[in-house]
């Protein structure tokens, strides 16, 4: 099955049987349960109002489809679209508050190969919806108790396409965006969107920034010229080519441009896990606070934070569950370690455009090469593997079982099993996104992050008895 149901959206592969795969027919339910959640929290509309909602995509190949099932679904149920057309999960989030709208859908995939999409749900104030809501919207669909709207009360599209200019602004109007410095510095920057729409806005917010680019799979065309996830395996032709141009860096996002990592100018990774810590460092250094990633991120981003006497916390994996302790902790940059900034000071999202400017900001104060950044920072190394789940495969047996197996440890159960020991972890969860275990593990050498990991990965086969 390739239809995966969750809280925060709907996600599958394109194709395929109704409710097995995301087919049109899916599409058109969840846009409608979706539509219902939002017109059952209105209650009784005054007179003449409507619903509105935001609607944007990135570039894959079934992007326009998608999109015009959705859009048409909504204007079924009498709520008024703001269509961005090709646009970024960021952008969205943005648009939502400023357009006062009711809600928001991203349709992406996120990190995922081309023949999968996804709806993203967004509540009012374009941050994704919470574990209730998403609930909600699941018994909505489950039910189909859809009541369309009549002849004269069907929605209106508005056509807006300057929400990319519009949230490259709100990033360059930040306080803490130098922009005079990073036009001095006269940076080179290679950029690699995987032909999606970070292929447009990426490379306009540096252009505005002084900043001379190169494009390597900046067409968005979504054909994605490799696996989008952006792990080094997947980027050894941007690691050659900003070597080739001797370029200060790399930029790399996946096809939503949520996800940020960077590439040194030696044509090694930066290291996605540490995107956060350096956009962090930089907030930290100029304004006192506290700050939040997942539990499957680096231990870098406390460090780190301690450093700059701020308080670090730990939150459940997903982005709702890094937004909601953000807000209670008061933090003030926050994200997860797969390169997703989240600097309210903007919104509570995931904000690669963000990322991009405290970045180059950040590199122009200190005037050192990237490489010498990385290297000012506690070394840290992760390994991330997973293992592919069967239906003979009990997940949670086997997370009570590695439980009782380390229980001398410190663990936590917030959100699967994190082992911490002295000197690493690991962190094992069963995905919300795609069919898996995660099996995450972080040491202070690549060799016994690798080591840790087999370790662990043979004790849940000898577990699962596969």
């Amino acid at each position: 099955m390739t239809l995966i149901k969750s809280i925060s959206g709907i996600r599958g592969t394109i194709g395929g049987k109704v409710g097995d795969n995301l087919t049109p027919v899916d599409a058109v339910k969840f846009a409608s349960a979706y539509g219902t959640f939002l017109k059952e929290g209105r209650g009784k509309l005054v007179e003449g109002s409507k619903l509105k909602v935001v609607v944007g995509r990135d570039a894959r190949i079934s992007g326009p489809m998608i999109h015009n099932l959705v859009v048409n679904t909504l204007l079924g149920l009498g709520i008024d679209v703001i269509d961005l057309g090709l646009s970024t999960t960021p952008t969205v989030e943005v648009a939502v508050p400023l357009e006062k709208a009711d809600g928001g859908i991203i349709l992406t995939a996120s990190h995922n190969p081309k023949q999968w999409n996804a709806l993203k749900l967004l509540n009012e104030k374009g941050e994704f919806l919470n574990g209730v809501e998403g609930e909600k919207i699941l018994q909505i669909a489950e039910a189909e108790a859809f009541d369309f709207s009549d002849v004269d009360s069907l929605g209106e599209v508005i056509q807006n396409d300057a929400y990319m200019d519009i949230h490259i602004d709100e990033v360059l109007n930040l306080p803490l965006v130098d922009i005079e410095a990073v036009k001095a510095a006269k940076f080179k920057v290679v950029v690699d969107a995987v032909n999606s729409s970070g292929g447009i806005i990426i490379p306009k917010l540096l252009e505005l920034m002084g900043v001379e680019v190169v494009k390597l799979y900046c067409e968005p065309n979504g054909h994605f010229p490799h696996n989008p996830e952006p792990l080094k395996e997947h980027l050894t032709d941007i690691s050659e080519l900003v070597v080739k141009e001797k370029a200060d860096f790399g930029v790399v996002v996946d096809p939503d441009v949520d996800r940020l990592a960077f590439i040194c100018e030696n044509g090694e990774m930066f290291g996605e896990e540490y995107t956060l810590v350096v956009c962090a460092d930089y907030v930290l250094s100029k304004t006192q606070g506290n700050t939040v990633s997942n539990m499957s991120s680096s231990r870098a981003l406390r460090d780190v934070t301690n450093t700059h006497n701020g308080s670090y916390e730990a939150s459940a994996v997903g982005e709702v569950n890094v937004v909601e302790l953000m807000k209670k902790n008061n933090a003030i940059i926050g994200g997860e370690g797969n390169g997703g900034i989240i600097y309210p000071e903007l919104h509570y999202g995931r904000d690669s455009l963000v990322g991009v400017a405290l970045f180059l900001t950040h590199l122009a104060n200190k005037k050192m090469s990237v490489s010498a950044l990385r290297a000012s920072y506690p070394e840290y190394y992760m390994s991330k593997n997973k293992i592919e789940l069967t239906q003979q495969i009990d997940v949670d047996a086997i997370l009570v079982a590695m439980t009782e197996k380390y229980k001398n440890e410190d663990i936590t159960t917030i959100d699967g099993v994190k082992i911490d020991f002295a000197e690493e972890w690991v962190h094992l969860r069963k995905s919300n996104t795609e069919p898996i275990i995660r099996i995450y593990t972080e040491a202070a050498s690549q060799e016994k992050a690798d080591v840790l990991a087999l370790r662990i990965i043979d004790e849940i086969k000898v577990i699962a008895g596969i």
